[in-house]
């Protein structure tokens, strides 16, 4: 008998904790373990949970118990309570729990007998497959999932493909025919609109072209007109001008042009004649060299005592050139002997260099009171000459440094040969010069009558007009050039000698041709 009622506890407590593993949590205060309560004798047995909570019950041992007892104490009907509404509500969820899956399972089995499906296991593979394509296509639901796939087979059914793949194959290709359509007119609009603003860009500058065109066809005409009017009035000026001068043809030089290797050389020759004319000696030989390779002017003197050969003749100093055959021997005299091409010259008397001084200005030179004395020396026998006063341009004797000289008396210190000998005087001649053509662009704007009435009735040129008129249409050029003086023959490159009861210069020819090759051509 204590046996049977060992069993019957066993169970009612088995019964128990099953019951309070299906989450069914009391959390009561329990009387003391070992009393007694009444006739009834209570058996203290603890049951854990998971959470560890300790809960106390008393196991009624005898034939009439409850099942659980609790102690007639404060708020045991609560506790009592308590635990039946926790009872109900998980008796309530696990109903609620077998009818939704009952629910799920018939759903299950109608779906599967719907689609014709062997098993349940094919019926769930196929919704699992069709979920995951739903996902995969981004529908938002199944039920717009399946209204696609419905209007999928009903055009695959339509179109006549064997399958659905093949009948999705042809929709996207058509799709993405579409899309290739649609962005070909995209493109096309595109460079119709690009096209479009090209034109009206181009519409545009063609206006600006247009009037621009018309601008440049005003400027043009405006920049001809000033062509003629300037040209045209340089040619007659050329032409009044040339009217002045004395022209000589040289046979010998006539068919040779002016102007060889992109350089004009002209022969200055300064003769000490008191009249117009090519009599009397050459007194100064000074070759202009206009260079374009170079971009100078460069003023080469050529002194009188050099002992050279002169064609036809004996050997003899370079000025006596002059006085055997005049312009024309000394242009071939020293084409020869130097090997530079001479075929243009240009002779002015005294009364030609004093008048060109004069006509612009005067020069400012630095003078030495030794010069001044031989320049009021020199002025004494060119008063004489005109008729003048002896004493007349005189300069004040103490005189030196930079002196204002007028025409008279910068001829008289070009003359100079007593100081520095021939070499000095030339050098003096290079430098009046260099001072008339520095003043002389702005002596023919502010006094072109003195320079042409007081220059060209006293020069004799074998320059032809049309030759002149050239050079003058270079003259904005040459303005711009670097004026160069330097005198042959080089020092060092020649030695004094008596030949033939003679001073005269030896010449290294050679170094000297070298020399003017250099300076003039740039070779």
């Amino acid at each position: 008998m204590a046996d049977e009622k060992r069993f019957e506890n066993e169970d009612i407590q088995k019964g128990l904790e099953d019951f309070i593993d299906r989450e069914l949590t009391l959390d009561y205060s329990l009387s003391e373990p070992g009393k007694t309560t009444g006739n009834k004798t209570t058996v203290n047995q603890t049951v854990r949970r998971n959470s560890h909570a300790e809960i106390s019950h008393s196991v009624d041992r005898g034939e009439d118990f409850d099942i659980i007892g609790y102690q007639d104490m404060s708020g045991e009907k609560e506790h009592r309570a308590g635990g039946q509404r926790a009872g109900e509500m998980h008796r309530s969820s696990g109903q609620h729990a077998r009818d939704e899956y009952r629910s799920d399972r018939r759903r299950t089995e109608d779906g599967r007998r719907a689609t014709g499906r062997r098993s349940e296991e094919e019926y769930r593979t196929d919704r699992r497959r069709a979920e995951d394509d739903r996902r995969a296509t981004g529908h938002r639901s199944e039920e717009e999932y399946r209204s696609d796939r419905r209007r999928a087979e009903d055009g695959r059914r339509a179109t006549g493909h064997r399958s659905e793949e093949e009948y999705r194959s042809d929709r996207r290709q058509m799709d993405d025919e579409w899309e290739d359509d649609r962005k070909s007119k995209e493109r096309k609009k595109k460079v119709e609109k690009k096209m479009a603003g090209k034109k009206n860009r181009k519409s545009k500058k063609n206006d600006k072209k247009k009037k621009k065109s018309g601008s440049a066809k005003a400027l043009l005409t405006v920049v001809a007109l000033l062509f003629i009017l300037i040209f045209g009035g340089l040619y007659i000026f050329v032409g009044n001008v040339y009217k002045k001068m004395n022209y000589v043809k040289v046979d010998s030089v006539a068919k040779e042009s002016y102007k060889e290797d992109g350089v004009v050389n002209v022969l200055l020759i300064g003769n000490d004649s008191r009249l117009n004319g090519d009599d009397g000696r050459s007194d100064a030989m000074i070759l202009v060299s206009i260079s374009d390779k170079t971009k100078t002017i460069t003023m080469t003197s050529f002194l009188r005592d050099m002992y050279v050969d002169i064609p036809g003749h004996d050997g003899n100093r370079l000025n006596a050139a002059y006085a055997y055959g005049g312009a024309e021997l000394l242009m071939q005299t020293i084409e020869q002997n130097f090997d530079i091409p001479v075929h243009r010259y240009a002779l002015v008397n005294f009364e030609a260099f004093a008048n060109l001084v004069d006509a612009v200005g005067g020069i400012d030179l630095d003078v030495t009171n030794d010069e001044v004395q031989l320049i009021n020396g020199y002025l004494m026998e060119y008063n004489q000459l005109l008729g003048r006063n002896l004493d007349y341009d005189w300069l004040d004797a103490s005189a030196s440094g930079v002196i204002h000289l007028n025409g008279p008396q910068a001829l008289a210190y070009s003359r100079n040969r007593y100081i520095g000998t021939d070499f000095g005087r030339t050098e003096r001649q290079r430098k009046v010069l260099t001072e008339v053509f520095k003043k002389l662009p702005g002596a023919m704007v502010t006094n072109s009558s003195g320079v042409i009435n007081g220059l060209f009735p006293n020069l004799t040129t074998n320059l032809t007009q049309s030759e002149c008129y050239k050079i003058a249409l270079g003259g904005y050029k040459i303005v711009g050039y670097d004026m160069v003086q330097q005198c042959v023959p080089q020092e060092g490159t020649y030695s004094d000698a008596t030949i033939r009861s003679m001073a005269v210069l030896q010449v290294d020819f050679d170094a000297n041709k070298k020399f003017l090759k250099q300076t003039i051509y740039g070779e």
